[in-house]
């Protein structure tokens, strides 16, 4: 079982936010550091590929930047453009 004991200068800035805020914050920084890869940001979060692929369309749709994958569903680059 994991234990959680943050360090309090850590999450002070997570106070009077809301959990979807926070939430959103995690999976786009954690798919910033996948290099935009959603099955492994998936992986690593502990939620399904289907999860990650419908708050990212929630997300778009509010307007908000998410990271593009750098490689495509089958590894090759992803097209540009």
């Amino acid at each position: 079982m994991y234990v959680c004991h943050p360090e309090p200068e850590l999450i002070a800035h997570l106070v009077g936010l809301s959990v979807a805020d926070v939430e959103r914050d995690l999976i786009l920084a954690t798919l910033r550091q996948t290099d935009g890869n959603r099955t492994h940001a998936a992986r690593l979060l502990g939620i399904s590929v289907r999860t990650m692929r419908n708050k990212l369309a929630i997300y778009c749709r509010s307007g908000i930047n998410v990271p593009e994958p750098a490689h495509g569903t089958d590894g090759q680059a992803a097209p540009a453009g």
